[in-house]
């Protein structure tokens, strides 16, 4: 019976070069890196101290192709971008647009008044402006100081 070292580094090696071709390789399909998942909207959250203030990016969506519900602790957003099909007699086309439906729930740090919430879909931003409820923007913590000091 021989003995045989197994080179675990050279094993490596080759597993990270074929993960490097993999990714260099522009023929590969987006479906094959994405995986199947699909892209959620970018968001930006910003708070102040009567609203929370949320800014999605909806690049090629129309209005009529979303779904915005909004509960006191959570934001759901949902709407699908649709593809436009184009024959080409001659030529390649390449598109890394990303199409189909999305989902995202956008989780809230304070609640809010769902009933009063407003907003704007212009170029491709949503803007909600999502008041907080009175609890929240009158809550007051009073720290005990007793217990923290050693």
């Amino acid at each position: 019976m021989t003995l045989i070292r197994w080179k675990s580094w050279r094993e490596i090696d080759t597993l990270q070069r074929q993960l490097n071709n993999i990714f260099e390789d522009t023929r590969v399909p987006s479906s094959f890196l994405d995986g199947g998942l699909s892209k959620v909207p970018a968001a930006e959250i910003q708070e102040t101290e009567n609203a929370i203030h949320l800014k999605l990016e909806l690049p090629g969506i129309e209005a009529k192709d979303l779904d915005v519900q909004v509960t006191e602790k959570a934001v759901y957003v949902s709407g699908e971008r649709k593809s436009e099909t184009k024959i080409e007699e001659e030529g390649v086309t390449r598109s890394e647009f990303h199409y189909g439906k999305f989902q995202r729930v956008i989780p809230l740090s304070a609640r809010i008044q769902n009933t009063n919430v407003t907003a704007d879909y212009k170029d491709g931003i949503l803007n909600l402006t999502l008041p907080k409820t009175e609890q929240e923007k009158n809550k007051v913590v009073k720290l005990n100081l007793e217990k923290t000091i050693n």
